[in-house]
């Protein structure tokens, strides 16, 4: 994606209002060999940019006076209750050096697995993004999981599926997480127990003296004895 900045000359709480006033949104770039960059985008620009998946997961061009150059979108600031953009972090991207970003996953075929085509399992998508490292020029905009292979309360984990060429997991210490899993419904988790609750009535237990508890009369009973 590509996006067109501006160089911006003053800094400090009070220009960043007033620049906030004329529709720009500040902005900085940083990293590389360069000192960072202070920068302006035009803030409807940016709000419709940043609604786009692959403006936050991918590497952008930015447009800065003519001179193109590959970002990476680090941070953004939001107003707290206004539909605001305060402030914007990119940083440079080198083709030569690895990089790490989270990378959203992408699911596909669960319509088509046995656990909900022939079991009616609920499919729950349990990790939405993944943390990986990698070449600029190897960021993948998103991760496919295919789940159509997925069984009866089966889970689908990250070594099911295969990451793009020079992709590596950022693990944080966890061994295979699960990324999708297969649940039984609501309905059927109740039933079991209904089941047995009936099978407990059927086995009353005795009265007094080691004797059954007495039936209850019907009316149709009381009816005869007189």
């Amino acid at each position: 994606m590509k996006f067109v900045a501006f160089e911006r000359a003053k800094q400090g709480t009070g220009a960043s209002r007033r620049l906030r006033i004329t529709g720009k949104t500040p902005g900085i770039v940083y990293g590389g060999d360069t000192q960072p960059q202070l920068i302006e985008i035009d803030h409807n620009a940016l709000w419709h940019a940043l609604k786009k998946e692959a403006f936050h997961s991918t590497v952008l061009e930015m447009d800065l006076g003519g001179n193109v150059s590959k970002v990476l979108l680090r941070d953004v600031q939001y107003h707290p209750f206004r539909q605001l953009v305060q402030h914007i972090d990119f940083q440079r991207v080198d083709a030569k050096t690895r990089m790490t970003l989270k990378v959203p996953l992408h699911f596909k075929g669960e319509e088509e697995s046995d656990a909900v085509k022939l079991e009616h399992n609920l499919v729950n998508h349990v990790t939405t993004e993944l943390e990986v490292n990698c070449l600029p020029a190897e960021l993948p905009e998103f991760i496919e999981v295919d789940l159509s292979g997925l069984k009866k309360n089966g889970t689908v984990t990250l070594k099911d599926i295969k990451l793009p060429r020079g992709v590596k997991w950022v693990s944080h210490g966890k061994v295979n997480p699960v990324l999708a899993s297969a649940v039984a419904p609501a309905a059927e988790e109740v039933e079991a127990p209904a089941e047995g609750a009936a099978d407990a009535a059927a086995a009353a237990p005795a009265g007094k003296g080691g004797k059954a508890a007495p039936a209850a009369k019907t009316p149709a009973a009381k009816t005869a004895k007189k």
